[in-house]
C-alpha cells in the first residue's frame, strides 16, 4: 500500500508541473503580456513602452527560466533603472534588494500580486477558497445522502414503477445544465412577479413584492442564511444528484443479482436485511469513486452558478481573472484546481483499495 501511494503520489507531482506550465504558457503569449502591460501602463503605449514595460517587468526571456522563478526553483528576476533603484519579484517596496531572498516562488509561498485585486494572490484566493469551501459543503451535504438514497431505492427493484419514476428524475436533472436549472429556481422562487412568491404573497405569507428566495447570494458572504444559500446549493446538487443516483442505481441492480444475495433470499432472508446487510456495501463501491470526484467538479463547476448569483467565491474570481487579464491570479488558480483534481483521485484510489477488498488482495 505505501508503494502504490508513493507511486501515485510521483505521478501527481509530474501532473501538476505538466499542467501548470500548460497554463503558465499560454497566459504568458505575447498578446496576453501586451495587454497587460496596457492594462497597467497606459492604453496609449507605443510599442516600444509596451516592450520596455515587459522587461521592467520581468516578463521577457524564455519561457522555462520564467517558469521556474514563477515556481521558485530559479532566482528571482531583478532590474535596475536608469536611476541606479533595482527592483525584482523578491524584492519589497522600500526595503534592501541586498536583503532580499533568491528564491520566491509559488514553493516558497509568494504567488504573485492580483492586477484586479490590487493585493498578494495568496490572500486573495485563500479568501474566495473560504467562501466557495462553504458552498461545496452544503452542496455534498444535500447532495450525497439524496442521491445515494434514491439510486439505492431506484436499483433495489429493477424495472418497478419507482425505478421508472427515479431513474427518469435522475436523467432530468443530469441533463439539464446549471445555467438553466438556476435561471428555472430563480424564476420559480425568487421573482416578485412570478413563480411562487405573488402566490404566497395574495395568500398573506409573504409581503408585498418579497421573494421567497433572495436571487443574489452576495449577503451570504458575510451571513449564511437559508434564504440566500439555497438556490445556488439546489441549482450545484440538481446536476450531481442525478449523475451519482444513476451510477448507485447501476451499482445496485448489479448487486442485487450476484449468486449470494439470492442465496440469502433463499434461505428466507428479508429483503430488508439482504439489502442492508449483503447488497449495500458493495453496491457503494463504485458510488464512492463518482462522490470523490464531485469535489473538483464542484470547484471548476461553480464558476456559472457563482456568477449567476453573485456570489464572491473561487468561480466568480476565476471569472474576473479571465476577464481582467489577471495572470498571476490566473496562475494561482490553475494551481488550486489542479491540486484539488490530483488529490481527491489519490484519495479515491486509496478508498477504493479499502472498500474493494479483491483489489487490496491481488
Amino acid at each position: 500500500m505505501l508503494k502504490f501511494t508513493l507511486r501515485r503520489l510521483g505521478v501527481m507531482l509530474l501532473t501538476a508541473f505538466a499542467l501548470t506550465f500548460v497554463v503558465f504558457y499560454l497566459t504568458n503569449l505575447a498578446p496576453n503580456l501586451e495587454k497587460l502591460a496596457r492594462s497597467e501602463g497606459s492604453v496609449r503605449m507605443t510599442e516600444e513602452a509596451v516592450t520596455a514595460w515587459i522587461e521592467q517587468n520581468g516578463h521577457s526571456g524564455p519561457v522555462l527560466m520564467r517558469y521556474g522563478q514563477w515556481l521558485g526553483v530559479v532566482p528571482g528576476w531583478t532590474f535596475t533603472d536608469e536611476k541606479g533603484v533595482t527592483r525584482g519579484r523578491c524584492i519589497a517596496q522600500d526595503s534592501d534588494p541586498a536583503l532580499a531572498p533568491r528564491y520566491c516562488g509559488v514553493l516558497q509561498g509568494n504567488w504573485g500580486y492580483s492586477t484586479v485585486f490590487k493585493q498578494p494572490v495568496g490572500p486573495a484566493l485563500l479568501e474566495k477558497l473560504g467562501a466557495t469551501g462553504w458552498l461545496m459543503l452544503w452542496v455534498m451535504i444535500v447532495m450525497v445522502p439524496v442521491s445515494l438514497i434514491l439510486g439505492v431505492l431506484s436499483g433495489m427493484r429493477e424495472g418497478s414503477a419507482m425505478d421508472r419514476t427515479l431513474s427518469t428524475f435522475a436523467i432530468v436533472s443530469t441533463a439539464t445544465p446549471e445555467y438553466v436549472s438556476g435561471v428555472v429556481l430563480v424564476a420559480l422562487f425568487a421573482t416578485a412577479a412570478t413563480g411562487i412568491s405573488p402566490l404566497l404573497v395574495d395568500l398573506g405569507i409573504l409581503e408585498p413584492k418579497k421573494t421567497l428566495f433572495l436571487a443574489s447570494s452576495t449577503s451570504a458572504m458575510d451571513n449564511i442564511t437559508f434564504w440566500n444559500f439555497t438556490l445556488p446549493v439546489m441549482t450545484i446538487a440538481l446536476y450531481g444528484i442525478g449523475y451519482i443516483a444513476r451510477m448507485t442505481r447501476a451499482s445496485m441492480t448489479e448487486v442485487m443479482t450476484q449468486q449470494y444475495i439470492r442465496t440469502a433470499r433463499l434461505k428466507g432472508v428479508n429483503f430488508r436485511s439482504v439489502v442492508m446487510k449483503h447488497a449495500l456495501r458493495n453496491a457503494l463501491i463504485a458510488p464512492f469513486t463518482v462522490i470523490m470526484l464531485q469535489f473538483p467538479w464542484l470547484l471548476n463547476g461553480v464558476v456559472i452558478t457563482e456568477t449567476l448569483f453573485n456570489y464572491k467565491g473561487f468561480g466568480w474570481t476565476l471569472v474576473t481573472a479571465a476577464s481582467n487579464n489577471d495572470i498571476q491570479l490566473l496562475l494561482g488558480c490553475s494551481v488550486v484546481a489542479v491540486l484539488v483534481v490530483l488529490v481527491t483521485q489519490l484519495i479515491s484510489d486509496i478508498g477504493y483499495v479499502y472498500l474493494n477488498p479483491r483489489i487490496r488482495i491481488s
